[in-house]
């Protein structure tokens, strides 16, 4: 049984969390941070297995997690990233985000790869927050989440020529007796319930092969999903061109072959314009028997005023086939080749500008705001607020990228809730204050005690260490929260 359609979920590792840590050796009892930062967590391929034909394995196992970053440790050291995830996909697979149904990217040359889920990055050590003003920080970054989701594949088949008509046109018949396929035949419709690929090859100095489809057959509805429609429809995709194949006699039934022409080209043009519009070669099979026979000459006629290529054939004879096989490698040197649909590579996270540092932020509710962003998202992610130091780091940068300044003027009251990302902070301007107010005293306190030094050395050079001041960017943003 042939597997076209699977779901999985895939898992990038998190990045790993710096490490908080100061320097203790012998002779330097108050040494600096030297926490190392996190490695970065491992990320999510899928890459184009050429002996792969089926999308069975996706039955046996559905969840794929790439390896977490390992955290930072004391003495400045780095922890060890995590391995890359790479999932073996055939070729022809084309990924969809399964929750908003975007395509994310198609699959079809060998080793071809597409990072589905990216892995988040290493948390930065407390080394990086060490400042004149704030010299023993006693905080690090976490890890950032890798991205995760869910995703749809679908396997459409990579054949030249595919044969389409309604089912028990022969189209089975025709592909055991150009081929070493041997699909299943009976007499009755729906023989055919899942594509089989074939090679034909042409014998001669100029002879080539090529691939050529038996696909499901189809009926009226076929567009709506009626029958096999759907699973029918998707294989023919990728082909570049069809074989219609029509039964001349009627069938059991006594249908006109020119009326089954036309409900499977509507079918199409349903479904898909650029589908109606692929190349068509008409092959009115069963010329063995008499009723065939009898209508050749008003189908041939008929099709080829429609500008068809009009061959009469006889699978089960082979009357014909030969002929026909010739034409079609011939008309597939002069046809190009289809190129894959390419789409971006699209982040977990919905930006709502190109820049990273891009946010928007907007009242849902009386008392809940939400804030959207890649970079404040991620600071939200990273930031451990369990520590007094680490949450103060993050009110300041707030405030220096003016989103506290926002929500402000959205009507944000004590109390009211702000939603970043996975994370629901309560808004409260009185511990706020009270923060700023203590950093006050904190500073002020400094420089009271720098001055006091100066006097004392009789030096009345107002240097940076002397006020307090620090010109780093760090130090800016803790400055902030005076």
């Amino acid at each position: 049984m042939l597997y076209d359609t699977a779901r999985i979920f895939v898992k990038a590792g998190n990045g790993g969390s710096g490490a908080v840590s100061f320097r203790r050796e012998k002779y330097v009892p108050r040494g600096g941070p030297d926490g190392g930062d996190g490695g970065r967590g491992g990320s999510v391929y899928l890459r184009v297995d050429p002996s792969l034909n089926t999308l069975l394995p996706f039955t046996y196992q559905q969840h794929y997690h790439a390896e977490n970053g390992e955290p930072g440790r004391g003495k400045n050291q780095t922890g060890r990233n995590g391995a890359d995830l790479y999932i073996p996909v055939p070729p022809g697979t084309v990924v969809y985000d399964d929750e908003t149904g975007g395509l994310i990217g198609d699959l079809v040359e060998p080793g071809e790869t597409l990072c589905v889920a990216r892995g988040g990055i290493g948390g930065r050590g407390n080394q990086h927050f060490a400042t004149p003003t704030r010299q023993t920080p006693r905080f690090a970054e976490k890890g950032e989440p890798g991205e995760a989701r869910w995703l749809r594949l679908e396997l459409k088949l990579l054949a030249d020529v595919g044969l389409i008509g309604l089912p028990n046109a022969g189209k089975s018949t025709l592909l055991a007796a150009s081929s070493a396929a041997r699909p299943k035949i009976a007499d009755y419709p729906f023989t055919t319930l899942e594509p089989v690929l074939g090679v034909v090859s042409i014998p001669g100095r100029d002879g080539g092969s090529f691939v050529m489809a038996d696909l499901p057959g189809l009926i009226e509805g076929a567009s709506r999903g009626a029958g096999l429609g759907f699973t029918f429809l998707r294989h023919i995709e990728r082909t570049r061109l069809l074989v219609h194949v029509i039964d001349g006699s009627g069938g059991l039934e006594g249908r006109d072959p020119l009326q089954d022409f036309e409900v499977v080209n509507a079918e199409l043009a349903a479904y898909s314009p650029v589908l109606a519009g692929k190349p068509q070669v008409v092959a009115i099979n069963k010329l063995d028997l008499p009723e065939a026979q009898e209508q050749l000459p008003r189908l041939r006629e008929a099709l080829m005023a429609r500008g068809y290529d009009v061959f009469a054939i006889s699978a089960a004879t082979g009357q014909g086939v030969g002929e026909l096989l010739h034409h079609l490698w011939w008309t597939l040197q002069r046809l190009p080749r289809p190129e894959a649909e390419r789409v971006p590579q699209r982040r977990v996270y919905t930006l709502t500008a190109e820049r990273p540092e891009a946010w928007e932020a907007e009242r849902i509710s009386a008392h809940h705001f939400v804030v959207r962003g890649r970079r404040i998202e991620r600071l939200t992610h990273m930031t451990d607020f369990s520590n007094p130091e680490a949450a103060e780091r993050y009110q300041a940068m707030l405030k220096k990228w003016g989103i506290a300044h926002r929500l402000e003027q959205l009507g944000i009251q004590p109390g009211d809730v702000v939603h970043i990302a996975e994370h629901e902070l309560v808004w409260d301007e009185a511990a706020l204050e009270a923060e700023r107010q203590l950093q006050h005293r904190r500073r002020t306190k400094r420089e009271r005690l720098a001055a006091r030094a100066a006097r004392r050395a009789g030096s009345d050079d107002e240097s940076a260490w002397e006020t307090g001041v620090d010109e780093s960017p760090e130090a800016d943003l803790h400055e902030d929260t005076q």
